[in-house]
């Protein structure tokens, strides 16, 4: 599995005390007094800028007291069992982009932000974000926090010991396609011995599929990972394989990112992993556009529950942290790269980036984000996805033979599909 900066910062996860917010477990719903004037915030480690969110206390304090409590563990089970239970419920809360399609069929627990005055500002946010958190009848349930656009992070040094084009531009125009990434790799591997191109062939598989706009149930529910779309993308991630140049044990990572790996495949977000990673690589990295274009990999969103007890306060509060401003500030402050276009063009976004050669980043990241297409994803997808990742796993670990992995993952999927209500 690929180092995700949300996993990363899995470890450090309460970060509320070190920014002066208080921590508490909720108090609205049954269990909360309902005077209005008490609002609780849930999210986790990274999630939030803590610095803006310790400002909105500040902001707001004349009409309500927020407390902020930075979640440990598990949040979406965390959320999901405080939901059911009905007591103690925060009134407002963060909810992964990954589980956002989880919870669209119980859209009653929460309120529609549209009647709150959402639909007034959503033209400030990505369209494609936006509609990932509607349900079908059009009710909004999350307001965008962040996003996860992809793009291709390479050694500017190695490139050019290969006699490579090195700028972001040209380095583009060399990888369209994703056989194009392939040959060039080919080419690189040869003036660089005992380098790879890629850190295993699911995170290929991962944003070939985003790059899609169908993934594997559509909206009849229906199951369709049987379908060319994903035999494609399964086909494209096996390719550096058959190549014999994304052989790397996930556990040797943090080595390579500084050593011998040519490229990373990633979101934005992922420039935080390898910098961290591989400190002593600062200059050395650039990026530039994804081959065969931009997929989207994470971003979260804020969301209130049904048992809000202040819901015009409530919304104020998460539009004044989500506005456009404050978005860029939560980029500079924890990497969460906004959800808002306008956030593109402050100071914050436009400098120079250090690690990466002074190159500015947002130049990439920026219509990489615009460029993301629009897709389905049904709530059963990320649990229908799962066998395909670890057949890929299988291939590249066990060397399982492709088609027979391909069989595997379609017959598991089509099972888990079918236990998950998928026609």
């Amino acid at each position: 599995m690929d180092l995700s900066r949300r996993g990363f910062l899995q470890a450090a996860a309460l970060t509320a005390a070190a920014s002066g917010l208080t921590v508490a477990c909720g108090g609205s719903g049954s269990g909360g007094t309902k005077n209005g004037k008490n609002l609780t915030l849930w999210y986790w480690g990274g999630a939030l800028s803590d610095k803006v969110v310790a400002e909105a206390k500040t902001h707001f304090g004349s009409a309500v007291t927020l407390t902020a409590a930075s979640i440990g563990g598990d949040f979406k089970q965390k959320l999901t069992t405080t939901l059911a239970a009905g007591s103690s419920v925060p009134d407002i809360t963060g909810i992964k982009g990954e589980d956002m399609a989880s919870f669209l069929p119980n859209a009653s627990r929460f309120l529609d932000l549209n009647d709150l005055g959402f639909k007034k500002i959503s033209a400030q946010y990505l369209g494609w974000k936006t509609k990932l958190a509607q349900t079908s009848d059009g009710k909004q349930i999350g307001f965008p926090i962040d996003i996860g656009p992809t793009a291709l992070f390479y050694r500017e040094d190695l490139f050019a010991k290969a006699g490579v084009a090195t700028d972001p531009d040209k380095v583009a125009a060399l990888v369209k396609t994703w056989d194009d990434y392939f040959t060039l790799g080919t080419e690189l591997q040869k003036k660089n011995p005992g380098t790879y191109l890629v850190n295993n062939i699911s995170a290929v598989f991962n944003i070939a599929v985003g790059q899609g706009t169908q993934r594997f149930i559509d909206k009849n529910n229906h199951f369709i990972g049987d379908q060319d779309h994903i035999r494609g993308a399964w086909t494209t991630a096996i390719r550096p394989y058959t190549l014999g140049d994304a052989k790397i044990n996930d556990n040797s990572w943090n080595a390579a990112i500084g050593k011998n790996l040519l490229t990373e495949l990633g979101a934005a977000w992922h420039a935080l992993d390898i910098e961290q990673a591989a400190p002593h690589t600062k200059g050395k990295w650039r990026v530039c556009a994804n081959p065969a274009g931009p997929a989207n990999q994470g971003g979260s969103y804020l969301a209130l529950p049904k048992q809000c007890r202040n819901p015009e306060e409530a919304f104020k509060i998460i539009s004044w942290i989500l506005s456009p401003a404050n978005d860029a500030r939560g980029f500079t402050d924890a990497a969460i790269f906004p959800a808002a276009p306008a956030a593109y063009t402050t100071p914050a976004m436009t400098g120079p980036d250090a690690f990466f050669g002074g190159q500015k980043v947002i130049e990439v990241f920026g219509p990489a984000a615009k460029a993301i297409p629009d897709s389905y994803e049904a709530p059963a997808d990320a649990a229908v996805m799962a066998p395909y990742m670890t057949e890929l796993t299988n291939i590249e670990a066990k060397g399982k033979k492709p088609d027979d992995a391909w069989n595997d993952a379609v017959s598991q999927a089509k099972q888990i599909a079918r236990r998950q209500g998928v026609n």
